[in-house]
């Protein structure tokens, strides 16, 4: 079974469709998984929502598809929030909310946002420095006790990051990192950056090894079209994140 693996695209819907082509390309995939946050930001919420709605797509819901589907809209939303949240209708808004927080994909395949049990928290990251770095791995362990056993495979995003752990004695996690957002700025205590380092689009694709072979993980980065979702996030008043999608980082 082959599966593609999509994250994080944050109402980017120039990159999404990049990455769609992409797999296509590649001979596409038996299925596709979302793992969420999928329109928060000052791109194309609408847009891309209506894309995601015609693929129907088996998503998770993330931390932002929450936010913008019930905080309110008030002086401390998050501004990528209120900008979807402002472009989006009502059923739109319900549809994000209602989508689960953990699915099993495939046997022995588990597929969240951040962690199992909870929406906003990193899995494989921990802040130093103020950067995203990787967790312990004892950290990590903790954070996927309440998994079965029987998983295999852990599929999340929520970081932006690209990454791939074997836990030993556990399951493989595989974070493909962002389609949408190379680069965030997060003020939350203890304010952090996490930045992918390129302007690309990231997605995954994992190979499901038959009896007696292995699983194959393979990370994604697709060239699209940066420099317009960067002009998109300049009209709507948002320099930094044109910086973030023409670089990879949050500053120079």
């Amino acid at each position: 079974m082959r599966i593609a693996v999509l994250a994080d695209i944050h109402g980017n819907v120039l990159a999404l469709d990049a990455v769609l082509a992409d797999l296509k390309q590649r001979g596409g995939a038996d299925l596709v998984v979302n793992l969420g946050d999928c329109v928060s930001g000052p791109l194309w919420p609408r847009e891309t929502m209506e894309r995601l709605e015609t693929l129907d797509l088996p998503t998770v819901r993330g931390n932002h598809d929450r936010r913008v589907a019930v905080d309110p809209a008030d002086d401390q939303m998050w501004p990528s929030d209120r900008y979807a949240q402002e472009r989006l209708t009502a059923a739109q808004r319900e549809a994000l909310f209602a989508l689960p927080l953990t699915l099993e994909i495939a046997p022995g395949v588990t597929a969240f946002h951040a962690r199992p049990d909870h929406d906003e928290k990193y899995l494989t990251d921990t802040i130093a420095g103020g950067q995203l770095v990787r967790a312990p791995l004892a950290a990590i362990k903790r954070r996927l006790a309440a998994l079965d056993p029987a998983c295999r495979i852990v599929l999340c995003g929520h970081s932006h990051r690209s990454e791939l752990i074997r836990i030993p004695d556990g399951p493989v996690v595989f974070n493909p990192g962002s389609i949408g957002c190379p680069a965030y700025d997060d003020s939350t205590p203890p304010a952090h950056v996490s930045e992918q380092g390129s302007p690309h689009a990231r997605y995954g694709i994992v190979e499901l090894g038959e009896p007696g072979r292995h699983d194959r993980f393979e990370a994604i980065a697709v060239d699209y079209d940066h420099e317009a979702a960067a002009r998109q996030a300049e009209q709507a008043g948002r320099p930094e994140w044109a910086y973030a999608l023409r670089t990879g980082f949050i500053s120079g």
